[in-house]
């Protein structure tokens, strides 16, 4: 029985849409990530005896002819078919699902992904073809939805489902979390079998590179972070270190002109221990002479690891700082302080690593005053990279329901992101407009990237690493028109 997987087509005359981000967009930067989700699923599926096929149409990208060309090309057989969303596509990717129900009526049809989990009824109220939508994490859902469907069971039973039943809209409980991680496959496995590496770029590490996970979920409690309260929780669960540095293996042998390991927890050094052991065994196997790693890292990381790190071959971390006022931080639940964020900064600069800082504007209690805050920092703190962006209140987080209630969103799904796919803001706060928003962010970037003192950093970290220099100038490439603008 086969399982066709699909990461739809959307926006592709404008670029390479990526819904993995957590800010789904077309990046100017022209970074795409792995549909990551979408890919355990199906190695979860392969692994389980079943024929996958899986198609990652922006990853082409592919117009929707192109895509439903190759749907008819591919899906003979077929008995499930898996369409991932996010919010920005959620039209885009329902009216997708329709046609397909429609050209495979025996086919059973279902969406997964954040938007369907946070909103699972009236996903489907949007539709009167598919069949279900999966909630939260859906490796497991779509293997059970498989198995029934391949032994004559009865699909809707399957837990972390919401389906259609008589007329009306019916949901199973949850499907609980996987804590054995190490029996999921390895994704770079099933991306080697599947999806071409080279189609993926992201702008902050070298090229080509892997992305992958190496936990789930996250303790942290940010009240804007979409994917831990809409996909995984806020459990950290993991793999052990000596399953993640054999995938690691597996990648240096399978990948020789891999370069870079993305490892895309949301807090990869929630625990300093197994980070420690993961460092130790990348270093006794020779891993940090093979490829550069980078990972997303709060600002309570210490200066004993972030050594350890930098000596295992890491280069680059990703805080997120968000904010120059303590105030706002309190207000978002970030659970870190402005002291702790130069003390991060500093340390890292020691340990001799990079920072890629994500700052953002439109929380709660933001004025015009915490934003040039937020931009003074930001300049004080003079990381590596950095990037800006408005408050996305994703549906499914506390920041969406804060801004829902009061009345502080304007507009609909598709008005997360503009007609050529980049970010667009919907907020309208009481004394501070959504193109204010967007205008400051703008010029914080024009601020930050167009000071003689950074212009002369990057020529000089190109001199001393010419792959550095091409990664700059690839990503440059697509963000200098945006700057000049």
């Amino acid at each position: 029985m086969k399982v066709f997987f699909l990461n739809p087509s959307f926006k592709a005359k404008y670029g390479k849409f990526s819904r993995e981000n957590r800010s789904p967009t077309v990046t100017r930067s022209g970074t795409l990530y792995y549909p990551l989700w979408l890919i355990y699923a199906a190695a979860v599926c392969e692994k389980d005896g079943f024929e996958v096929e899986f198609l990652d149409a922006p990853a082409y990208p592919m117009t929707h002819k192109q895509q439903y060309s190759y749907i008819a090309g591919h899906a003979c057989g077929t008995k499930l078919f898996v369409v991932n969303t996010s919010t920005p596509s959620i039209v885009n990717d329902t009216v997708c699902a329709d046609r397909l129900k429609k050209m495979y009526p025996d086919a059973f049809v279902m969406l997964v992904g954040t938007h369907p989990s946070a909103l699972p009824d009236e996903t489907l109220n949007n539709s009167k073809l598919i069949d279900a939508v999966a909630r939260h994490e859906y490796d497991y859902i779509v293997r059970g939805v498989a198995r029934a469907l391949r032994d004559g069971g009865d699909p809707f039973s399957v837990q972390g489902l919401t389906y259609r039943k008589n007329g009306s809209i019916a949901s199973n409980p949850d499907m609980p979390y996987i804590t054995e991680l190490d029996e999921i496959p390895f994704l770079s496995e099933f991306v080697h079998r599947h999806l071409n590496y080279k189609d993926y770029f992201f702008a902050a590490g070298r090229y080509p590179e892997i992305q992958m996970f190496t936990g789930r979920g996250c303790m942290a409690r940010c009240n804007f972070c979409v994917y831990p309260q809409t996909m995984h929780g806020h459990q950290y669960r993991m793999r052990s270190p000596e399953n993640v540095v054999a995938e690691l293996e597996y990648i240096a042998r399978t990948f020789p002109d891999v370069k870079e390991i993305v490892f895309e927890d949301d807090t990869f050094t929630m625990k300093r221990d197994r980070v420690l052991e993961i460092c130790r065994l990348m270093t006794e196997k020779g891993l940090h002479k093979r490829f550069r790693w980078l990972c997303n890292a709060r600002v309570n990381l210490d200066l004993e690891t972030m050594k350890a790190m930098k000596k295992a071959g890491c280069h680059l971390i990703i805080p997120g700082i968000e904010s120059g006022s303590q105030e706002i931080l309190n207000n978002i639940r970030k659970g870190t302080t402005i002291e702790q964020v130069h003390r991060y900064v500093e340390n890292a600069k020691e340990a001799g690593l990079q920072i890629h800082a994500c700052y953002m504007v439109g929380n709660k209690g933001e004025t015009r005053e915490t934003m040039k805050e937020t931009l003074r920092l930001a300049l004080e703190l003079d990381t590596d990279t950095a990037q800006f962006y408005p408050l996305l209140p994703f549906p499914g987080t506390e920041a969406y329901f804060w801004a829902k209630e009061n009345g502080y969103i304007r507009g609909g799904y598709t008005d997360y992101v503009k007609e050529d796919g980049t970010i667009n803001c919907l907020l309208e706060l009481p004394e501070i407009t959504g193109e204010e928003l967007v205008r400051f962010c703008d010029e914080a970037r024009k601020k930050y990237y167009m000071r003689p003192k950074y212009i002369m950093h990057r020529i000089a970290m190109g001199i001393k690493d010419p792959s550095d220099m091409r990664r700059s100038l690839k990503a440059f490439s697509k963000i200098w028109k945006f700057l000049l603008k």
